[in-house]
């Protein structure tokens, strides 16, 4: 059975704490910023976690990522 390979695209997106946390970026900060208010601007800088119901299938993609 050939090797699990890690998917090139879904590693580059998140990234993995110390404590095992797989964290992602916030959509939706790319473009358009004059409409936003400073705050939700602000806000979208930060990294937020992945969801439980998402891990099943990113750790399927990522087997080999830490």
């Amino acid at each position: 059975m050939p090797k699990m390979r890690t998917h090139r695209a879904t590693k580059k997106r998140l990234e993995i704490t110390g404590t095992g946390l797989v964290m992602r970026g916030r959509p939706g900060n790319s473009h358009l910023a004059p409409a936003k208010n400073q705050k939700r601007i602000r806000h979208l800088r930060k990294k937020s976690r992945v969801s439980a119901a998402d891990m099943k299938r990113l750790k399927k993609q990522v087997a080999n990522f830490r």
